[in-house]
């Protein structure tokens, strides 16, 4: 066993990762009067119309529709909103389990969240206080703590920017100074060696790819219930060297998941082990 804990990073996605469908169906869409189908159909063929970002698109006609139904949509409601997300199978219970076996292991796991979601939302559900950061879009808020425009989006490209982040101990969003300072990589809190990154769709395909590359392990899962057909388009992730391993989203003891994230720390702690004997 390892005599000096390491740090060992998990990096989920929120949507369609630790929670079926998008968190704004949940609660936020039906209360301004919209179908989920027919908000995100406006949205994306607006972005599509405007040639613009889909995230700050979805981000602004969530205001917009709020205004037009005379919400005025403070922080605290987010909040509230994100109660109502439910999770797949397994995850409350989760963490503590995984934070266990590392512990035996002599490494030290922190859980990260790098999501397109609603960080507030996220921040209301049973498991925000998980997480030792999360990396997500937010809001702007007015002196009446009401939102009015996009603060943070984390579209499908600078999603990287916060795994590089997660690798040198960097938390603020806004220092744009010391993300982009060399430092060694054996002086990196995280190396992307010890990264474990989890996620579901299209915005996760260059986090995926480049925790991969960089020598950790990424795992695209999808939804258990949608299984016949989404395995097989996962697959084609793993023979474009996209990503490690394809699960479905049960994170319950013993499960598929829970089997394989468990040898891969196995692994982490092998390797660390065999690079002190070398004197590395």
């Amino acid at each position: 066993m390892t005599q000096k804990k390491i740090t060992v990073a998990l990096v989920y996605d929120f949507d369609g990762t630790l929670s079926p469908g998008n968190m704004q169906e949940y609660d936020f869409i039906p209360s301004v009067g919209k179908k989920n189908e027919e908000f995100w159909t406006e949205s994306n063929r607006l972005a599509e119309e405007q040639d613009a970002d889909p995230i700050l698109v979805y981000m602004w006609k969530m205001i917009r529709e709020a205004q037009k139904n005379d919400r005025r949509i403070h922080r605290e409601a987010f909040v509230e909103s994100g109660r109502n997300i439910q999770l797949y199978k397994g995850v409350k219970e989760w963490f503590q389990r995984i934070n266990t076996y590392g512990e035996a292991k002599g490494l030290r796991i922190e859980h990260y969240i790098n999501s397109s979601g609603i960080r507030e939302m996220i921040e209301g559900t049973e498991i925000a206080h998980e997480f030792k950061h999360i990396y997500a879009c937010s809001f702007l808020y007015d002196v009446n703590g009401v939102a009015v425009w996009p603060a943070v989006s984390v579209n499908y490209t600078n999603k990287t920017q916060f795994m590089f982040k997660i690798n040198k101990g960097i938390e603020e969003v806004f220092d744009s100074q010391r993300i982009n300072k060399y430092v060694p990589e054996e002086e990196r809190p995280v190396p992307f060696k010890h990264i474990i990154y989890f996620g579901d769709g299209t915005t996760d395909i260059p986090c995926m790819k480049l925790v991969r590359e960089k020598g950790g392990h990424s795992i695209a899962v999808y939804d258990p219930e949608e299984q016949e057909g989404r395995r097989d388009s996962m697959q084609a992730l793993i023979d474009d060297n996209r990503v490690s391993y394809v699960c479905g989203a049960d994170y319950s003891e013993h499960g598929a998941i829970d089997r394989l994230v468990k040898r891969i720390l196995d692994k982490i702690e092998a390797d660390h082990i065999l690079e002190e004997l070398q004197g590395v």
